[in-house]
């Protein structure tokens, strides 16, 4: 079940930010299947899972998104387009919902949960973060970025992340500007064009030496 060091390693190294895909070669359904659970199992602080994935399949609609988008062409080329959108507040009845979840699985009551749910209340909700809570969200849905394009390489699916686009303009046209949901993040997912020009050249990494310090 456990992946190898090196083959992670090597993942890892093969994987780059897709400038080309190669247009109409889609994910099997499997392989799609399984980035889908890599998605719905990513951590997120307290387990709250303040976030959606839209992935947007109409050609039309890519169409009209791609000049949001710094006109870049993964957006209407790749196989599998996800807008990473993130909760704009965080609300009583979202600690509820996860209370009831949680005790769902368990085996628990709510009662049992009331100082869990106490504790996030007290930090997101009526604490010093809940005046951040944009800034709080986009971080947890860049743990889900970071967990999908690692899934992507270990299943040898190229991925591309994308800030370069318009968030109010993906808002207006997904029609997300008066649902709970805000536009994060996106990424392009497929297979690499053999005419990528990014694929072949050198990854730039500073040493472990230079990063990773020990006290």
């Amino acid at each position: 079940m456990a992946c190898s060091a090196e083959d992670l390693a090597a993942a890892l190294r093969w994987r780059y930010a897709t400038k080309q895909f190669l247009p109409g070669k889609r994910i099997p359904e499997a392989i799609w299947t399984a980035l889908e659970d890599a998605l719905v199992l990513s951590p997120s602080s307290y387990g709250l899972q303040p976030w959606k994935f839209l992935l947007v399949e109409d050609p039309a609609l890519r169409d009209t998104l791609r000049p949001h988008s710094w006109d870049q062409s993964q957006i209407t080329d790749c196989s599998h387009l996800v807008v990473f959108l993130a909760r704009r507040d965080i609300e009583p009845d979202d600690l509820d919902r996860l209370i009831l979840a949680t005790a769902e699985a368990r085996g628990l009551t709510p009662d049992q949960l009331a100082p869990y749910r106490a504790m996030m209340e007290k930090d997101l909700i009526n604490g010093p973060r809940s005046g951040a809570i944009d800034r709080w969200a986009s971080n947890q849905l860049y743990i889900a970025l970071g967990t999908f394009l690692t899934a992507a390489a270990l299943l040898e699916v190229d991925a591309c992340p994308i800030e370069g686009f318009s968030p109010a303009d993906y808002d207006r046209i997904l029609d997300l500007e008066n649902s709970p949901y805000r536009s994060c993040v996106v990424c392009a997912a497929g297979y690499r064009d053999p005419e990528d020009r990014y694929a072949s050249l050198a990854k730039v990494r500073y040493s472990a030496e230079e990063l990773i310090e020990t006290r």
